[in-house]
Parts: structure tokens; sequence; C-alpha cells
């Protein structure tokens, strides 16, 4: 696939491997998405960095690392979450995850802008995470976001694409990187949202719970791959 860039972030991969509900990873897990669905960019739960599983222990060298601040239920702990990830190294990513509830796993609209724009000013790189409504993601771009990564379902549901007419009016509108994130239960599913013209998928739970990790993650990679080639390929509507 030919190269693109998040920022100054130079990938070839648009599969990158998120967490959710399915928090705690495993080497295999990990190795799997790397070596067999390709991705370059793994996203890492704040609050799992000091804990004796970390997943940066398992993650090899060169792999960007997003960090993520899933458990931040206000602007005060997302901000306090993408601090103690610089100030271990992490570097200035950041995606942003405010929920409002723990069932589905909504993230809160007016904190998610709010927290983007106070950590965009302070010089991180904010990936906000958020229910894909036009009106917030055209906020999230004035507050300084450098992608946006809608969701598809609730998270960890498998449901696929059930906001795909939102997600596919973001990708006509927005001038950002769009990244199709949670929900995502099987490679169709991922195939159909690189047809819109998605920029990348983040998955987790599909794989994680695959009963041949590695099958799954390489069936996501030519998943990936064959969307975005029939993206560029321009489909016409039947007549």
């Amino acid at each position: 696939m030919e190269a693109w860039t998040i920022g100054p972030d130079r990938f070839t991969s648009r599969f990158f491997l998120g967490s959710g509900k399915t928090a705690h990873y495993t080497k295999e897990l990990i190795d799997s998405a790397v070596n067999r669905a390709g991705t370059e960019m793994i996203s890492v739960a704040v609050k799992t960095l000091d804990t004796p599983d970390s997943p940066l222990d398992m993650i090899p060298e060169g792999i960007c690392i997003l960090p993520n601040t899933l458990g931040a239920h206000s602007v005060e702990d997302a901000v306090r979450m993408a601090h103690i990830a610089r100030d271990k190294g992490l570097g200035d990513r950041i995606k942003i995850e405010i929920m409002t509830d723990s069932r589905y796993f909504l993230p809160d609209p007016h904190a998610t802008v709010d927290a983007t724009e106070i950590l965009a000013k302070e010089g991180f790189r904010v990936f906000p995470y958020f229910y894909p409504e036009l009106r917030v993601a055209k906020r999230l771009v004035q507050a300084g976001a450098e992608a946006l990564m809608p969701l598809a379902s609730p998270s960890g549901s498998n449901k696929g694409l059930q906001t795909r007419d939102f997600i596919q009016e973001l990708v006509r509108v927005i001038d950002l990187p769009i990244i199709v994130d949670a929900g995502i239960g099987c490679p169709s599913q991922a195939c159909e949202a690189m047809e819109l013209g998605c920029a990348a998928v983040m998955a987790n739970t599909a794989l994680a719970t695959a009963e041949d990790l590695g099958l799954m993650a390489e069936a996501f990679r030519l998943a990936v791959e064959a969307g975005h080639a029939g993206y560029l390929a321009h489909r016409k509507n039947a007549l």
C-alpha cells in the first residue's frame, strides 16, 4: 500500500490495534497484529502503564504508541492522563476518550471538544474518539485535532458500521484523517469502512476473541487493503 501520513508520522499500514473492553494485551495479540496484520500504531491505555503486565513491555521498537485516556470521565481526567503519558516519555500523541456511561462506552462530545482544545494548545497531537456527528467533528477540527476517531458502533460490540452514513459524511466534509474506531467485529466490516474512504481502521476485540488470532489478523490486513483499493478505484453506482 502507498505511504500516508498523520502529522509527521508516516505509515504504510492502515490497520491499527486498539484497546477497549479487551484492554489487557497479550504478547500473542500484539505479535499477530504487528507481524500478520502489519499494524504500525498501537493504542495503549494510560491506566495500564504501571501495571505488571503493561503492554509497553510487549510492543516492539518502531511501532507508534498512541496513549489513550480510557477510564476518563471528565476533561480534568483526560488532561491529567495525557500529561502522565508525556511524562513517561510516550511523546505528544494522545487519544481522548471521555465516557458518559459504563454500558455502551459512549463518549461525551462536549468534554471531548474541551479536552482537545486544552491539549492541542499545550502542544499535544490529539486524536479524539467521538460519536460521528458532523457538528461535533467540525468543533474538534477547530479545537486542533490532528485526526478524528469516530465510533462505528459501541465499543466491543462487534456490530460493525451502524454509523455508516454519518462516517461517510465525515469523510466527505472533514479534511483530516478519519480512523474508524470501536465496533468493527470482522474483516468484511473493516473493508466496508475503508471503501468509504476512511484513512484507517482500529480494532481489538475482533482479534483478541478469535480462535485463530494470527489468521484473523491476516484477514484484517487483506480486508483493509482490499477496501482501500476499492475506494481508490472509484466505483460508479449501477444504473
